[in-house]
């Protein structure tokens, strides 16, 4: 049986949906069966980040009020076969989706997948608040600024009072630079903060936003700083051996993935 993890943030705009796809294509070029869930209504993106937007026919309320059966609702990622998406709803009404009938869904694909990672949006919606009945594990991803830091702090709070407790940390858009000019918070006083592990962090790239504009992530580009950030996150994740990067602005790519 399939791990279900919850991807969620406490605010918008820090790459919650960029660390899902990465981390996402990261383990399914390892062989493992991944399943991303897009239940961030409101912002609902992975489609279009995985190049899959035009190929979205059927989603889960068309599964769970039987026009489809669950295996046409699975779309099939572009690059790696063991990738694939189910969107929850092709719009932003999520009032179809019952608790009782996304919990069933899951159980179904959680017999199907190795891993299932469902998008969620904010801690005060439904998607949130359905992700949290079935998930044994999330990761909160967020950014170093202060505000992205509180928001986070409030959904561990709603996390650990759904009964997840195994919550790890995912540091986005972390630059060296702003950390030695005191812009933003360090990521050692961030974790003590959120009081929860740190699971690994991603450096700033502005290319990133630009691939996934075009449904084209970079964690494909091997010789990236990105895919290198994502392939020590994901051997963290699967509890391999993997130490976290030493982040150093100055010679960054060398010293940062020297080990």
């Amino acid at each position: 049986m399939g791990e279900i993890i919850a991807v969620t943030s406490g605010k918008g705009g820090v790459g919650k949906s960029s660390v899902c796809i990465h981390l996402g294509i990261m383990l399914a070029s390892r062989g493992y069966k991944t399943c991303l869930v897009d239940a961030d209504l409101g912002l609902k993106n992975l489609d279009l980040m995985m190049g899959l937007d035009n190929r979205v026919v059927f989603d889960m309320q068309d599964v769970i009020e039987e026009r489809c059966l669950l295996e046409r609702a699975l779309l099939q990622d572009k690059r790696e076969k063991n990738l694939y998406l189910l969107p929850v709803c092709k719009g932003v009404n999520f009032s179809g989706v019952h608790k009782e009938d996304f919990v069933r869904v899951m159980r179904v694909l959680q017999n199907q997948f190795d891993y299932l990672f469902i998008d969620t949006p904010a801690g005060v919606e439904s998607g949130f608040h359905y992700a949290s009945i079935v998930a044994q594990r999330a990761l909160i991803v967020t950014n170093l600024d202060v505000s992205a830091l509180q928001d986070a702090d409030r959904v561990i709070g709603l996390l650990l009072k759904e009964g997840i407790s195994h919550l790890e940390l995912v540091l986005n858009k972390v630059s060296a630079r702003a950390i030695e000019k005191g812009i933003c918070v360090r990521m050692e006083d961030a974790q003590k903060w959120l009081a929860i592990p740190l699971l690994g962090y991603i450096v700033e790239d502005n290319r990133v936003q630009s691939c996934n504009n075009r449904g084209l992530p970079l964690a494909i580009a091997r010789d990236s700083q990105v895919y290198h950030c994502f392939d020590i996150l994901a051997r963290r994740f699967l509890k391999e051996k993997a130490a976290l990067p030493k982040l150093s602005e100055r010679r960054l790519f060398s010293k940062i993935f020297a080990s």
